[in-house]
């Protein structure tokens, strides 16, 4: 078999500067780019570059750029597979290599979108750099490099995407460049450009994108007719929130072809969804169905008493608290429990559960609190879902840091809910409740308890 390489040249613009060739942009924003090329004639070329020293840019190189994207999950109820050969990139650049390939790009006027996703680490500023060593810089540093040749060569500013997952990414990005603008001197002229001229966007990223399938790639490759070493596979369920001026969406158009990518005036409500719902569907769910026998979260949606327990926390006391139309939450919750029966994913209980406790806090615990602010009661299956906590760090099954395994283990309820140190406020209010559901748990069993809070 041949390898995956093009037929023709390809004659695309390059429009796009991508840091990151890793397997979640390619399964994310180039699939999206990809689909507005073929579908809406689009003309946007992709430039690859290597955030760090080692990576895949010259294997998608020896494949012109192409790869194959294979997407499968449940959509409507229904099993979904596509497969599709991603060609919207053009080259890819190892910048600790051709440092000057690199630096080129920023004179080519067609230039305009920035990606990138260099790690939640990869957004930070550190003192004491030097404007000449590129090796030794930050991903912001390298950044304010680039666009300070950008500037010089007397061009306009870019549309930024950074897609690192922590709060405010376009915000942090735009702080650490002109720390690095101020530190280097590059002057107020430069910095007014920055700031007039370019556009750093707060997004929000959503796709599961499961990477190079290695237990079945060669049979893949038998079925596609080539070989392909940078396959990446993903779930079907996409969204993209991007947080920024909405007249901007007109120059990359993704809304003409349907896709799942939003233009909002403030991305905070949709990350409060994905945290509140996605994340604490997750780990309201998981001690439970881990104490009552399943391994998966496959598992526990095929488990109808569990699938209820979840489903009635999600949609009767997560929702009740969140502060977007209802509709809309209604469908992003039942677009989350389709993805968590997708049959393609074999996401395990354990894995979710590491540092159980500073998840719950973060991703469960704010619904509980709001909704006592908000009716006046305790939602019945999130204080469950606490008990089920305790009771879950109470087996040797959980995996946290070991003072904190320890002192769950082995601390009375009591002290547990106390523990501002753990919950960032006094948890006192609800022992009652939670002594009731773990006598109930030691008494009858998971299931039996369970039972007792979805009659």
């Amino acid at each position: 078999m041949e390898r995956l390489k093009r037929n023709v040249p390809c004659t695309l613009t390059e429009r796009v500067l991508q840091f990151g060739e890793g397997n979640f942009l390619r399964g994310f924003a180039d699939w999206m780019i990809d689909k507005l090329n073929k579908e809406n004639g689009g003309d946007y070329g992709v430039v690859l570059v290597q955030p760090i020293d080692k990576g895949l840019v010259d294997t998608i190189n020896e494949q012109d750029g192409l790869y194959s994207l294979y997407l499968r999950g449940l959509q409507n109820g229904e099993r979904v597979e596509e497969t599709r050969v991603v060609e919207c990139i053009t080259r890819g650049i190892n910048p600790f290599k051709d440092t000057n390939d690199f630096f080129e790009c920023a004179k080519n006027p067609d230039l305009r979108f920035i990606i990138s996703n260099t790690t939640e680490a990869g957004i930070e500023y550190k003192p004491n750099q030097s404007a000449d060593d590129f090796a030794d810089a930050t991903f912001p540093g390298r950044l304010a490099m680039f666009m300070k040749r950008r500037f010089d060569s007397g061009l306009p500013g870019f549309i930024l995407f950074p897609c690192e997952l922590i709060d405010k990414n376009g915000d942090n990005l735009k702080e650490c460049i002109l720390k690095y603008s101020r530190d280097w001197r590059y002057g107020a002229d430069f910095e007014r450009w920055l700031n007039e001229e370019n556009h750093f966007t707060n997004t929000l990223v959503d796709r599961i994108v499961t990477g190079y399938p290695r237990d079945t790639a060669k049979e893949m490759e038998d079925n596609f007719g080539y070989l392909d070493s940078v396959i990446d596979t993903a779930e079907i369920f996409h969204l993209w929130v991007i947080e920024g001026d909405k007249a901007l969406a007109d120059e990359i158009p993704f809304h003409k072809i349907g896709l799942n990518v939003l233009w909002t005036d403030d991305v905070t409500p949709y990350k409060k969804r994905k945290v509140r719902i996605l994340n604490g569907a997750h780990t309201m769910m998981v001690p439970a169905a881990y104490l009552a026998g399943l391994e998966t979260v496959g598992e526990a949606m095929e488990d109808e008493l569990v699938f209820k327990y979840m489903n009635q926390g999600l949609f009767e006391e997560i929702i009740p608290t969140l502060d977007l139309p209802k509709d809309e939450l209604e469908r992003f919750a039942n677009d989350v429990t389709e993805r968590f029966r997708n049959p393609f994913i074999k996401h395990y209980l354990l894995s979710i559960a590491l540092n159980s406790v500073s998840k719950f806090k973060v991703r469960v615990l704010p619904s509980l609190t709001q909704y006592v602010k908000k009716y006046g009661e305790e939602p019945k299956k999130l204080v469950f879902s606490l008990a089920a906590l305790i009771a879950f760090y109470r087996t040797d099954a959980a995996n946290d840091d070991a003072s904190v395994k320890e002192f769950m283990k082995t601390s009375p309820p009591a002290e547990i809910l106390a523990k501002t140190e753990y919950w960032g406020e006094d948890l006192s209010y609800l022992l009652p409740s939670v002594e009731k559901h773990l006598s109930k748990i030691d008494k009858d069993g998971i299931r039996a308890a369970m039972e007792a809070v979805t009659e």
